[in-house]
């Protein structure tokens, strides 16, 4: 099994910067791809940034160039640098996880909630 923690959410405004954390407990982190969710209102959960086990970084197209992910397999940790963000980016955002042949992300964190104002 494994735990997700999140952590580093608030309150920003529009144009500001944060950066979440997830630690990661229970298995062999170094063999998972890491990822972050974000549920918005009205919206489907919808995958921003990921990174496998190997270093390799993917992101949304409305993150591409604001947002860095990046993990720290020492610290069974995983963070999200957000830049430049939007009003229409509030929202919960969740820390996931599966091993490499899993199709689907299938760990979660209960997420942590980021509000960006106007």
């Amino acid at each position: 099994q494994v735990q997700l923690v999140e952590s580093g959410g608030g309150w920003v405004q529009a144009g500001g910067s944060l950066k979440l954390s997830c630690l990661a407990s229970g298995s062999p982190y170094s063999n998972f791809v890491m990822g972050w969710y974000r549920r918005v209102p009205g919206k489907q959960r919808e995958l921003v940034a990921s990174v496998t086990s190997g270093g390799t970084t993917d992101y949304a197209a409305s993150a591409e160039g604001r947002f860095t992910v990046s993990k720290d397999n020492r610290k069974n940790t995983l963070t999200l640098e957000k830049n430049n963000l939007k009003p229409d980016e509030t929202g919960v955002y969740y820390c996931s996880a599966k091993r490499t042949v899993t199709p689907t992300f299938n760990y979660w964190g209960l997420g942590t909630q980021v509000t960006v104002s106007s």
